[in-house]
């Protein structure tokens, strides 16, 4: 018989009962704020069509990279758990992908996933027994049974956890047509587009020449000339605004920016845009477009967010089967203090410039990072992100960066994800993260409880409201 399913309300609080008490003292002024997600990869569409999800399996499983990359690590294929192959529609039985799921469950023992799911399952669908073979059947029908009515379609959804603003992630190539559908709705829900120039910047990526012939037909210019191509960028950052943008973000394999005369740069373009260019000529380019958005930003005032050191699509053999983001990218060493210091020597200390930075190297936090936020005006620091979204990367993010750059030198929390449920579980676990760190400081004399409780508001609510311009 499954285990019962409790969500234990001193959950991810300190152990000593003193402290404990101070962090939930401090949850207590959060935990009911509005929800601010920035940044995240949801599909527009759901919102735009406020169609019915179609089931368990399609709306908790098979988005969800983070699930299927452990039950992949296990031996379980992805065929078995009904991902698209290429986008090809599935052969499995969406009932038989959720009981693989089911008879798994025990692999999450422990981690991030595990917490978002328990969260999803007892808050969103009331459920009292924990997933597992026994319950499989019973969870697959009750979930299917709940999407079917109108409580659970996803704009309803929005309006029940509470979300004022989400972000979803579309490249220059794409023509945006479920956020003009959204801004035409007229509904009340904010849900904005982000600038993702790496298809169309980024010769190295498999979608580069597709995206290119998209590009040059959304914007009209010759993109294969290098005034065209940058004037194509500024048209298509435009219109990203006008349907509610206010970031850019960049996931280059590294931080490298570069810092090229103008002539330097077109015929580095030149030589790129031909084909066949070498791993250098392709860094050099990559590195001098960050420098090249920056000065856009200057322009328009878009944010910009550096996620870079993921060396993605690392499995050749599930990549050519079906595609990227299937939970094959690997975190690399990356470098910030050289990589930057050409757009920093160049726009750094301009307050019109705004740039969030991420990183996926832990090293970096207080030898680099912290230190880099904590002198140059236009750097704030990204929270722990993707493999480091978890209570303990969100407590070394925390305890390494502190310090040096304080806590008004980041940006609060954003959930990065395509799991449209999870994004309530997971900023419930960042919210308790951070007052218990903060309890921690108060129990030890460091922070008054009154600057605490605000502190809590800022990193909940504040922070990523002030640093996305919303």
């Amino acid at each position: 018989m499954a285990a019962p399913l409790n969500l234990h309300d001193d959950r991810l609080f300190p152990a000593e009962p003193s402290v404990r008490g101070i962090a939930r003292a401090l949850y207590g002024e959060v935990r009911d704020l509005p929800i601010l997600s920035p940044h995240g990869h949801t599909d527009p569409e759901w919102f735009a069509t406020d169609a019915p999800f179609s089931n368990a399996a399609e709306l908790l499983l098979q988005p969800d990279h983070y699930l299927y990359r452990m039950l992949y690590s296990q031996g379980v294929s992805l065929q078995a758990l009904g991902v698209p192959a290429h986008g090809a529609p599935s052969e499995v039985e969406p009932r038989e992908a959720w009981r693989l799921l089911a008879a798994n469950m025990h692999l999450f023992r422990g981690t991030p996933s595990a917490m978002w799911m328990d969260h999803v399952f007892a808050e969103v669908f009331g459920f009292t027994q924990r997933l597992a073979p026994d319950t499989a059947d019973d969870y697959f029908d009750r979930i299917g049974d709940a999407l079917a009515t109108d409580a659970y379609r996803p704009r309803a959804l929005f309006e029940r956890f509470n979300i004022e603003l989400l972000a979803t992630t579309e490249g220059p190539h794409e023509d945006l047509v479920h956020h003009r559908a959204l801004r035409d709705s007229g509904w009340a829900g904010r849900v904005v587009t982000a600038y993702r120039p790496d298809a169309v910047i980024d010769v190295e990526d498999e979608r580069f020449g597709p995206a290119m012939e998209a590009f040059a037909g959304l914007t009209g210019q010759d993109v294969h000339d290098w005034k065209g191509y940058l004037q194509a960028h500024r048209i298509r950052r435009a219109a990203f605004a006008r349907l509610g943008a206010t970031s850019t973000d960049h996931g280059h394999p590294t931080a490298a920016t570069a810092d090229l005369s103008s002539a330097e740069a077109e015929a580095l373009f030149r030589r790129v845009i031909k084909g066949g260019a070498s791993p250098a000529e392709a860094e050099l380019f990559r590195a001098q477009m960050l420098t090249e958005m920056a000065r856009m930003s200057l322009d328009d005032g878009l944010v910009m967010q550096i996620h870079p050191g993921s060396f993605r699509n690392h499995n050749r053999l599930l990549f050519e089967g079906f595609g990227r983001d299937k939970g094959a990218d690997i975190p690399t060493p990356t470098d910030y203090v050289r990589a930057l210091r050409p757009l920093l020597n160049r726009f750094g200390d301009d307050p019109r410039l705004s740039v969030i930075v991420f990183t996926l190297d832990e090293t970096a936090y207080s030898r680099e990072l912290a230190p880099l936020a904590g002198h140059y005006p236009c750097l704030k620091l990204g929270p722990a992100w993707w493999f480091h979204d978890s209570p303990e990367g969100m407590r070394r993010f925390r305890e390494q960066t502190t310090e040096t750059a304080g806590f008004y030198n980041t940006v609060g929390f954003n959930d990065d994800t395509r799991a449209f449920l999870s994004i309530p579980a997971r900023h419930d676990v960042a919210r308790r993260v951070d007052c218990a760190f903060l309890a921690r400081l108060v129990a030890e004399h460091r922070l008054s409880i009154d600057d605490a409780r605000e502190v809590a508001v800022d990193l909940a609510y504040n922070l990523p409201k002030r640093a996305y311009k919303l």
